[in-house]
C-alpha cells in the first residue's frame, strides 16, 4: 500500500497536548525560541526571523501531511491552557517511498517536561496509522543528547553516524529510525 497523504488533517491530541497545523499567527512565538542561540544551533531552519517563519508556515499550509515535496509543521499546544510549547514536523523522505522524516523543537522554558517525547510519539503513531509509513526517521547532531534521548524514548534505534562539513566546520550527525510494528 502506498503512502497515504491526509488532506483532512485537523489535529492530534495526547493526554496533555494538541498538535495542530502551524498558523501564520504562531510565527512570532516559533521565531522567538528558534532564534535562541542554544536552540538555533541544532536547527535545520536557516532564517528564523518572524517574517521568514510566517512565509514558511504559509507555504507549508498548501501541503497535506504525507504529500511529497516538503515539510508540514504542527504547533504543539498544552491542552489545559493553549500555550504554544514547541513545534514538530514531518516530511516524506525524498526518493524513499514509505519513509517519513520527523523533526521537533521545544521552547527552552518548556524543555525537560516530556512534551517533546509525547508530541513525537503522537507523530510517529500518526505516520504509521494514518499515513501508512513503513519507517519513521529522525536526524540530530551527535552531540545533541536531549534530542537523541527523545528518539530513543519513542523507540527509534541508531542506524547511522555520519560526518559533514558546513562553512568549513566539520560535524557529526546521527540517523535514528523506527519501523512499522508487525502484527
Amino acid at each position: 500500500m502506498p503512502m497515504q497523504p491526509d488532506p483532512t488533517f485537523t489535529e492530534l491530541t495526547t493526554e496533555r497536548l494538541s498538535l495542530r497545523r502551524s498558523l501564520p499567527g504562531d510565527a512570532a512565538a516559533i521565531s522567538r525560541y528558534r532564534s535562541d542561540p542554544d536552540v538555533h544551533v541544532h536547527q535545520g531552519w536557516g532564517h528564523t526571523d518572524p517574517d521568514t517563519v510566517r512565509t514558511d508556515i504559509e507555504e507549508m499550509t498548501t501541503r497535506a501531511p504525507g504529500t511529497p515535496g516538503g515539510w508540514v509543521q504542527f504547533s504543539v499546544l498544552r491542552r489545559d491552557d493553549g500555550v504554544l510549547v514547541g513545534d514538530v514536523g514531518l516530511s516524506p523522505a525524498e526518493g524513499e517511498p514509505k519513509v517519513i522524516k520527523v523533526g521537533y523543537t521545544m521552547a527552552p522554558e518548556h524543555q525537560g517536561q516530556g512534551y517533546a517525547t509525547e508530541a513525537v510519539e503522537a507523530l510517529v503513531g500518526y505516520a504509521f496509522e494514518v499515513l501508512a509509513a513503513d519507517i519513521v526517521r529522525a536526524y540530530a547532531g551527535a552531540d545533541n543528547a536531549p534530542s537523541i534521548r527523545i528518539m530513543e524514548k519513542v523507540g527509534m534505534r541508531l542506524m547511522e553516524r555520519f560526518e559533514g562539513e558546513e562553512d568549513g566546520e566539520r560535524w557529526t550527525g546521527v540517523r535514528y529510525e523506527r519501523s512499522r510494528p508487525t502484527t
